[in-house]
């Protein structure tokens, strides 16, 4: 029987950071997944971290943390998890679009951030294989656009808090939360491998956090949303940055007040444009969004919305072979937000999970809050919006 200060549920982007941000605090950390170390979404997804997608407020100020904290650990670390900070390309299709992204801009850099607008010229000599009938976009320099390997990021977590004090378990299925009968507090967790004692657990399991919340009688608002990229033969460079189009914005938010011209085909997958390389010289090119369950089989329809959109921004790419196709779910949350805090109901139990598309980018700094709110600490800044408590009543 084996006893932690902290169980930590969930092996992905999210959990590895909180179990490694735990273990630098002097915890001692259980990590458990019922599969292996980044087996779900954080092995199924694409390889960034950008301001640029995110809302003005929490959202930004939580990606910018956790960039900038990406950099502190890319020194620091021993294991390297591929850190580029390569910049980022919005690009508007329309006049609308682009008056739209000047507005976001504007609003950005008076909360601090470090994006501008580019112009059609700007934008053509900056990427010389983008169609050119595009309108501008915002670009984001490195401080707050960055690639990394989603793989390596939780092992390089896993890796560095091994030198600490974490023990992990893998292939580890949970049977049930040990909770106290009288004060409903948590005692352990019940595995297959046996009984791991702590009186404190974090739920990290992303979209199948309802699962593991149940197990304590809860009932968590995490959907799973299915996300879907495209993978190119190795090419000589066509693009030199992370490029989405704005119509990205429309597709991740249900708020966004501007209709795109595009395609039936292409509506009805809520595609938006995105492309980056690999460090292999991949091209991964997405992305759709979509409710399927937890189905992440390709579907030759969204790979077609998907190539269609694609052509539309880089026509060159009709001469690029497509080998594979991926897709995965992504933790969806009504609000956008995830949850990242702990539940009066069940004292000891806490939830860091519904990042949507967000997991890789805010990997570091959901796992430096949550380990500030478990030992007692003031967190970096207000997450009052991130609270569980949020959906009561």
């Amino acid at each position: 029987m084996d006893a932690f200060d902290v169980a930590v549920i969930g092996a992905g982007a999210i959990g590895t950071s909180v179990a490694y941000h735990l273990c630098e605090k002097g915890l001692s950390v259980a990590l458990i997944d019922r599969g292996d170390i980044a087996c779900g979404s954080s092995s199924h997804c694409d390889a960034v971290a950008l301001i640029c997608d995110k809302q003005p407020g929490i959202d930004t100020v939580m990606g910018q943390a956790s960039i900038d904290l990406y950099g502190e650990l890319s020194k620091r670390f021993e294991y390297d998890f591929e850190y580029d900070p390569k910049g980022c390309l919005y690009v508007c299709e329309t006049d609308a679009e682009y008056e739209a992204a000047e507005k976001y801009v504007s609003e950005q850099v008076a909360n601090g951030c470090d994006m501008r607008m580019a112009g059609n010229e700007e934008l053509c000599e900056m990427e010389p294989y983008i169609a050119k009938d595009l309108k501008g976009g915002i670009y984001t320099p490195g401080t707050g656009a960055i690639a990394v390997s989603p793989y390596k990021v939780c092992y390089a977590f896993v890796e560095e808090a091994k030198k600490l004090n974490l023990r992990v378990y893998t292939y580890c299925k949970i049977r049930k939360i040990l909770l106290n009968e009288k004060t409903n507090a948590v005692e352990g967790i019940e595995t297959d491998q046996g009984i791991i004692r702590s009186n404190k657990v974090i739920n990290c399991a992303g979209a199948w956090a309802p699962d593991v919340g149940e197990m304590a009688g809860l009932e968590i608002p995490i959907q799973p949303r299915k996300g879907m990229n495209l993978v190119s033969e190795q090419t000589e460079r066509i693009c030199f940055h992370k490029i989405l189009e704005f119509g990205y914005m429309m597709s991740k938010f249900d708020n966004i007040n501007f209709k795109r011209n595009v395609s039936p085909l292409v509506e009805e997958y809520n595609v938006a444009f995105n492309i980056e390389y690999t460090k292999a010289n991949n091209l991964l090119v997405g992305g759709y969004r979509g409710f399927r369950g937890f189905d992440i089989r390709s579907e030759i329809e969204a790979m077609k919305a998907i190539s269609e959109r694609a052509l539309r921004f880089f026509p060159c790419l009709k001469d690029i072979k497509c080998i594979r196709s991926y897709a995965g779910v992504r933790p969806f949350v009504k609000d956008h937000l995830p949850i990242v805090s702990d539940v009066d109901s069940v004292p000891g139990f806490y939830i860091a999970a519904g990042h949507e598309g967000d997991g890789i980018c805010f990997s570091p700094i959901t796992g430096k809050l949550m380990a500030q709110i478990v030992t007692g600490e003031e967190t970096d800044f207000d997450i009052s919006r991130l609270d569980y408590a949020r959906f009561a009543g």
